[in-house]
């Protein structure tokens, strides 16, 4: 995992790969033969240096497409994919100078126009395995939002931390066991207390998706509306939640969903402990301000996601600023999810060259949405011209 001033999802996997600690994105063989490859060391890719020649990466490969292989392309709203696009040109990824500065001066497009404008200037590239497997996985995430209460009061009494002023003097730190039993650990949070929550298993989602928003009571009885984002962890490794349920023969993995994993806990509250206990890792947070509320957490590019329009992705397959276009489905409706999207962020699962993590937002909805979604993916890259 990474240092303590990485963006908050660069240390967390996806929900639903967490959950189920099920990692591998299926995958088949070519059924014809590979195309030429141009390969390119180090982490950037660049035009390659013949027509038709494939660009290598550390975990992809990425073959020459047209624009009719992407499906759903004209139908796609492809104005709301603008702000995601505009902060991505924030911290634009390599070679997207030119592009961005292009995207900065554009006036007000329809959906049409700006996908003429998308490919006046890019080209579309189809993402694929080494091997040339071009199936993979998508799994989803969200931005939980949890009441909590500045102090502890009814029913909130479980407290979200700052780091331990001790953090860095044990290598790893206390289990989240010990930190709930040792005296000499517990000792170390004391006046580390940043909120109260009420459920345990919402500041555990907190620490899965490392950050969230919090709707804090005041003492004064004012609310306000905070974020609680990534500070550190005790540097253990996740074990998953699920997967310990499954183990115990609690539940079966087609029943291992959160809110699957929220109703044993609700039936099984003696065991409660047992469930938490079983993953050492625990997640410590600091406070930020959230002034505007329909802005996203910042994800590992360093720019605030965009519920809808932004994916966590493996940067050694697609690089952070990337447009990426989805053909997958949605988890409940099993419609079609056909968009395009900015490469905005990554997670520890999410390892290969066609696996993504959707950003459904925040809210209720986004949490069912993301506690289901593990879909089958295709996926394509837009990248400048040469």
């Amino acid at each position: 995992m990474m240092r303590f001033l990485r963006p908050a999802r660069a240390l967390r996997p996806a929900l639903s790969a967490m959950i189920l600690g099920v990692l591998a994105a299926c995958a088949t063989g070519p059924s014809t033969p590979p195309a030429p490859v141009e390969s390119h060391p180090g982490a950037t890719p660049s035009a390659p240096a013949r027509p038709g020649a494939a660009i290598v990466r550390e975990r992809s490969r990425w073959t020459p497409a047209q624009w009719s292989d992407l499906p759903g392309w004209e139908s796609d709203a492809t104005t709301e994919l603008w702000p995601a696009l505009l902060r991505g040109c924030e911290r634009p990824a390599f070679d997207w100078a030119r592009v961005c500065v292009d995207a900065r001066a554009a006036g007000p497009m329809t959906d049409a126009s700006a996908r003429a404008w998308l490919r006046q200037r890019l080209d579309p590239w189809r993402v694929e395995t080494a091997e040339g497997a071009t199936e993979g996985m998508i799994t989803g995430y969200f931005e939980p939002l949890i009441e909590a209460s500045r102090k502890p009061r009814g029913p909130y009494r479980v407290p979200l931390y700052g780091p331990p002023a001790d953090l860095a003097s044990r290598n790893p730190y206390w289990t989240r066991q010990q930190l709930d039993t040792v005296p000499a650990a517990k000792a170390g949070l004391a006046g580390r207390e940043l909120a109260y929550v009420a459920d345990p298993l919402d500041a555990l989602i907190l620490q899965i998706q490392g950050s969230g928003r919090l709707m804090v009571q005041e003492p004064n009885g004012t609310q306000r509306l905070v974020r609680a984002a990534f500070a550190g962890h005790n540097n253990h490794p996740y074990k998953s939640v699920g997967r310990w349920l499954i183990d115990q023969g609690e539940l079966r993995a087609d029943q291992a969903s959160w809110p699957g994993i929220k109703s044993w806990a609700q039936r099984n509250p003696q065991r409660l402990n047992d469930l938490l206990w079983s993953n050492p890792r625990t997640v410590f947070f600091r406070e930020e301000a959230l002034a505007d509320p329909s802005v996203g957490p910042r994800g590992a590019q360093g720019v605030p996601l965009t519920p809808g329009r932004s994916i966590a992705v493996d940067p050694q397959s697609i690089p952070y600023g990337t447009p990426v276009w989805l053909d997958t489905t949605e988890p409940l409706s099993n419609q079609p999810l056909q968009r395009l999207v900015m490469a905005q962020d990554t997670g520890s699962a999410i390892v290969g060259a066609v696996r993504a993590d959707f950003f459904w937002g925040w809210g209720t909805t986004a949490e069912q949405q993301a506690g289901r979604m593990k879909q089958p993916l295709r996926v394509w890259v837009l990248w400048p011209k040469s």
